[in-house]
């Protein structure tokens, strides 16, 4: 069965779960998906785990302008295969917080290259969604590094001067980033402890130094 077969018949089982409530009520920042049926994340989840993996079928469902196919992608994409020279392909599907967030969870924590991918994209013209694609990413790796946190910090400070809405989930990004870092160890902790010190009281900021107060005990 070639693609096309194969995308048409996903296509028809995200079609029977269609959930136009769910659609109405979904809420991200960023472009929307030319069509979305409206089908659950734990829903859409199944159904794209029942496909076997297969990295060049996911690169053919993340080129179309659907929500469930390209978040489908996402888990029917091979880790291993997603090296550098496919990061600005994947970066470039992430049109909104909801496919970034997925992006984390489902790929991009998974893929070898992931220092790699870390450093390119939270770099300062990387774009807020590969931003925070890369930090909610950074927060599931198995072992994520205290170098991190320095660059997830200027990623909020900068975000939180210049004022752009996302700025806040930047800021939950470093966070979950921050927390995975500092409960491992009291060194990780410390490290976390002296970035997050040099954010400033901005509205991002403060939800950085408020969330790390419980979640650390600071």
């Amino acid at each position: 069965m070639d693609f096309t077969s194969r995308m048409a018949a996903l296509l028809g089982a995200f079609r029977r779960e269609r959930n136009g409530a769910v659609a109405d009520s979904m809420r991200f920042y960023g472009a929307p998906c030319g069509l979305n049926y409206g089908v659950s994340l734990p829903t859409l989840r199944t159904l794209a785990r029942a496909e076997a993996a297969d990295h060049d079928f996911a690169k053919y469902l993340w080129r179309q302008d659907v929500r469930c196919l390209r978040l489908a992608a996402l888990h029917i994409a091979d880790p291993a295969r997603l090296t550098p020279g496919e990061f600005a392909f994947w970066g470039d599907g992430l049109l909104n917080s909801e496919i970034a967030a997925e992006a984390a969870f489902a790929l991009l924590s998974r893929i070898g290259a992931f220092p790699e991918l870390f450093a390119a994209w939270i770099a300062p013209d990387a774009g807020w969604l590969r931003q925070y694609a890369a930090l909610m990413a950074a927060a599931r790796v198995p072992h994520p590094s205290p170098a991190w946190a320095v660059p997830a910090a200027a990623v909020v400070h900068e975000a939180a001067a210049a004022s752009i809405p996302e700025a806040h989930l930047l800021a939950h990004g470093a966070v979950a980033l921050f927390t995975a870092l500092g409960t491992r160890n009291e060194e990780n902790r410390q490290a976390v402890l002296r970035a997050a010190g040099s954010l400033g009281q901005l509205p991002a900021e403060d939800c950085v130094h408020e969330e790390l107060a419980w979640r650390l005990e600071v």
